[in-house]
């Protein structure tokens, strides 16, 4: 099932996507819910990132594809860093360029949407807790990451989280998955998750080990080789196998009023 939040004249709703049509859902995604009346199609509703997380946890360092470009030893835990909930965007939005920066990146992801609370859970009851699975473009201002290693900073900017079109809550499969980042039409980024080091229901776990997970959260999973600049006028596009497709344009940060 497909699960998406849209915006309409009344406002932004939860919906079920059925091929090009959108349903209503009825009901609380994290909890019962029943496909309601039909909405219209996808061309009548803006989607809108389809998560509201109080947190988004993200798996650095976590593709051997990019740990091999950068030189690095496996990690022997999971690598974590926090991006802001302000950062998140839906798709076709516009990922703002900040000033005075010369180096913004992509870095295309699985990510998952938190379901049922998850505190000290257990690999095997990983799964239970997922909502279901999205794609990510992890968006960095690398002047802001480093040499300060000030990582929070150049995760958080405004719209520098897009996540959507919808969630996927029923992916065969997700152990070995294709994930690409392809820009103005090149592809950039070309991995599977059967190169994740860590495993998903490992970091479901880990994660709930240190800080609760609750309904609406978003887990990032990592990104493979490949990260590149963006600039504005750049269109980004994020595809995981068994999803979609993740749209957005990069634009220049606009002037203040």
């Amino acid at each position: 099932m497909r699960i998406c939040r849209y915006s309409t004249d009344s406002g932004a709703s939860w919906g079920i996507v059925e091929d090009d049509a959108v349903w209503a859902l009825d009901g609380d995604p994290y909890d019962a819910f029943r496909r309601g009346a039909r909405v219209g199609t996808l061309a009548d509703v803006r989607l809108l990132a389809p998560c509201e997380p109080s947190k988004v946890v993200c798996a650095g360092r976590n593709y051997r594809s990019l740990l091999k470009e950068q030189g690095r030893d496996l990690p022997s835990e999971p690598f974590l860093f926090l991006k802001t909930a302000n950062a998140v965007i839906g798709p076709d939005e516009a990922v703002l360029y900040p000033k005075g920066v010369r180096d913004v990146a992509h870095e295309g992801e699985l990510a998952l949407v938190i379901g049922r609370r998850a505190q000290q859970v257990g690999v095997d009851a990983a799964a239970r807790h997922i909502l279901g699975y999205t794609c990510a473009n992890d968006i960095t201002v690398r002047d802001w990451q480093h040499p300060s290693e000030q990582w929070l900073r150049a995760k958080s900017s405004d719209t520098h989280c897009p996540v959507g079109p919808w969630l996927e809550t029923e992916l065969d499969g997700v152990e070995d998955l294709r994930v690409r980042t392809v820009v103005n039409g090149e592809v950039r980024q070309d991995g599977r998750t059967d190169d994740l080091v860590f495993s998903i229901p490992e970091l479901v776990s880990y994660v709930s080990a240190h800080m609760t997970l609750v309904p609406g959260d978003v887990l990032l999973t990592g990104t493979p080789a490949g990260i590149r600049k963006v600039r504005p006028g750049d269109v980004m596009e994020v595809e995981v196998e068994g999803i979609g497709t993740l749209v957005n344009p990069v634009r220049a940060w606009p002037e203040q009023a």
